[in-house]
Order: C-alpha cells, then sequence, then structure tokens
C-alpha cells in the first residue's frame, strides 16, 4: 500500500473545505446560525456556526471520489452516525438543546458504529467491549466540543492526530484509517485557513462533535498486528494521540464539579484559558497546545513500536507529567479566581 495514493484523498478534502466554507458562512447568516458574544467567550462580534458543513461535505466528497474500496458496511456506518451527529449539530446550533438530550443523540451514533462491528476488542466479554466502545465514542466526542473553545483549536488539534493517525495506518497497510484519516486531515486544515486567530468562522458543534466522532472511530480502528502481550502497549497509542482533548477534558469537569457546577456548562476553564491567563495571547496559547498535540503524536509512534518494559516507562512518564500538569493549571486557575473576588 503506497502512501501515494492517498494523497489525492488529502488534497480533494484540503481543496473542498477552502472552496465549502465561504458557502457555509453565507448559509450560517441566511438562516440566522450565528454564535453570539458573552462574557464566556473569547470573541466580540455575531459568528457563523455552519464550519461544520463544509467539514463534512469535504471529507464525503474526498472519501466518495479518491478512497480505494474497502468494508462498505464499515464505511457506511461511519458516514451514517457522522451525518446524523452534523443534523443534531444543526439543531443545537441554530435553537439549542438540552445536554442530555445530545448525549442521547452522541449513544445513537454510537450505537449505528457498535451496530457495524465498529467497537474495541479489548475484553473477551462482547459486553464490557460495547461499554467500553459507548463510554470511548461519547468521550472522545465531547472532549473534542470541548476543545472548540478557541480560535482554530479544535481543528488544529483533528489535523495533526489525524496525521499521526494516518501515518501509523501506513505502516500497518490500514486502507480504510488510511483514507478516513488523510480526508479529515486535509478538511480540518482547509477550514483552518478560516478558523484560525482571527477567526472568520466557526465550526459549531455540528463540527466539532463530528470531529471527536471521526477521531474515536479512527482509535477504534487502528489495529496494530502484535502479539497478544504487547497489546498492553499498543491500547495506549490512540489514548496518548488524543491526550490533550482527554486531558483538558478532564480537567474542566474535575474544576466544574469541585465548584458544584454541571461539567456541560460553559466557562473560560479550558487549558487554553489558563494559559491565556499566564499572559500569553490566544494565538501563542494555540500554538503551544498545537506543539503539545504534535509531541504527544510522536510518543505515541514511538509506543507503537516499544517493548513492554519502555511503553511502559513512557506511559508512567506521561502519566507523571499530566498529573504535574493538572496541578499546575488548577492552581493558576484558584488564583485567578480569588483575585478576582
Amino acid at each position: 500500500m503506497e502512501m501515494s495514493q492517498f494523497f489525492p484523498i488529502m488534497f480533494a478534502g484540503f481543496a473542498a473545505a477552502v472552496g465549502f466554507t465561504p458557502i457555509s458562512r453565507r448559509l450560517a447568516f441566511r438562516y440566522h446560525v450565528l454564535d453570539q458574544p458573552s462574557g464566556r467567550k473569547v470573541h466580540q462580534t455575531p459568528t457563523p456556526l455552519m464550519g461544520g458543513l463544509a467539514i463534512y461535505a469535504a471529507l464525503v466528497l474526498a472519501l466518495a471520489f479518491f478512497s480505494p474500496p474497502f468494508y462498505l458496511v464499515e464505511l457506511g456506518a461511519i458516514l451514517a452516525g457522522t451525518t446524523w451527529l452534523v443534523l443534531v449539530g444543526f439543531v443545537d446550533d441554530r435553537n439549542g438543546m438540552q445536554p442530555l438530550v445530545k448525549l442521547g443523540a452522541q449513544v445513537v451514533a454510537a450505537a449505528v458504529l457498535i451496530a457495524a462491528g465498529i467497537h474495541v476488542r479489548i475484553f473477551d466479554s462482547l459486553a464490557l467491549n460495547v461499554v467500553l466502545s459507548v463510554f470511548w465514542i461519547v468521550g472522545i466526542t465531547n472532549a473534542m466540543n470541548f476543545q472548540d473553545n478557541m480560535d482554530g483549536l479544535a481543528a488544529g488539534i483533528t489535523a495533526i492526530a489525524s496525521i499521526f493517525f494516518f501515518g501509523m495506518a501506513m505502516r500497518e497497510e490500514l486502507s480504510l484509517v488510511g483514507s478516513l484519516a488523510a480526508a479529515l486531515a486535509g478538511a480540518s486544515i482547509g477550514f483552518l485557513i478560516y478558523n484560525f486567530n482571527p477567526a472568520s468562522t466557526f465550526m459549531g458543534d455540528m463540527g466539532s462533535m463530528v470531529l471527536g466522532f471521526l477521531l474515536s472511530v479512527l482509535a477504534i480502528k487502528l489495529d496494530f498486528q502484535v502479539p497478544a502481550d504487547r497489546q498492553v502497549v499498543t491500547w495506549m497509542v490512540p489514548v496518548v494521540v488524543l491526550g490533550l482533548p482527554i486531558f483538558d477534558t478532564t480537567l474542566v469537569v474535575f474544576t466544574r464539579l469541585r465548584e458544584h457546577r454541571s461539567p456541560m456548562q460553559g466557562g473560560k476553564d479550558h487549558t487554553s484559558h489558563r494559559l491565556v491567563s499566564l499572559g500569553l495571547s490566544y494565538r501563542a496559547a494555540v500554538l503551544i497546545l498545537y506543539g503539545v498535540c504534535i509531541a504527544l503524536g510522536f510518543t505515541a509512534f514511538e509506543l507503537s513500536q516499544a517493548s513492554i518494559d519502555t511503553g511502559l516507562t513512557i506511559g508512567l512518564l506521561l502519566g507523571v507529567a499530566a498529573l504535574a500538569a493538572f496541578v499546575f493549571l488548577e492552581s493558576v486557575y484558584i488564583r485567578r479566581k480569588r483575585a478576582s473576588r
């Protein structure tokens, strides 16, 4: 399987997103799907929210015209779940939606994947695998939804993670993962042209939920052909690639529960906001987080080839570093809250 055969998919996703995003902006203004400024948001003027439609359309076009043939049932399930979340996200962006209703819609998308055989295969028990799969899919979908809190952050994280998934898929000769990752990376980068600070358009929930959903699929389908005793290391790979959104979601949920707030309530308590509170500009904070994602991607690439002892050592060091960052950022947040009283 040649890497070059997937470049047209990536370029088509990129070019289509560049072309479709201005159209999605006009549609957002026409149908009044706008993100209004508020105290918990960074932007100061109403901003169109339908960029996710451009990402979705670019992804589908790239896969439809340039991907090699593979198992159509799995691809159909992935696109069905993606389409469902685009529709749910549109309703949420335009009219608002209760968090539990949105959570239920994400479970439905996960169920579509599982029905097509796309689920984790860690345990001997199918029931446990299904439960873990739903938790992973819904968790990563919401984790990326959380990352859409600053210009260019969610799209950039997705592009970086997709490129690393693509690289590992090429090595393992996984055509479905390679095609999906290439299309997702291209579409995310194309949209990022309009979404990087200062953004002229936002992706909305119809974009961020789709990005998280597709990243969760890439993680599940990234199958390493290794002996059973090394699987404990390879299972860590997608967790590390997606380490930043997982870390940020854990941090935010912990903070909101500690303050007796709903985890689904918005606020300026994300990792990106805490970096800005240290004196960084919005652009600098996002670029630093891009760097973290790239570092985690290279670490995951090494993990995928590491021995058990080396892999567990890397995992332990990452855990210690994450805990230290967690304590530091939470202390920064607490000091800032006290100073503002």
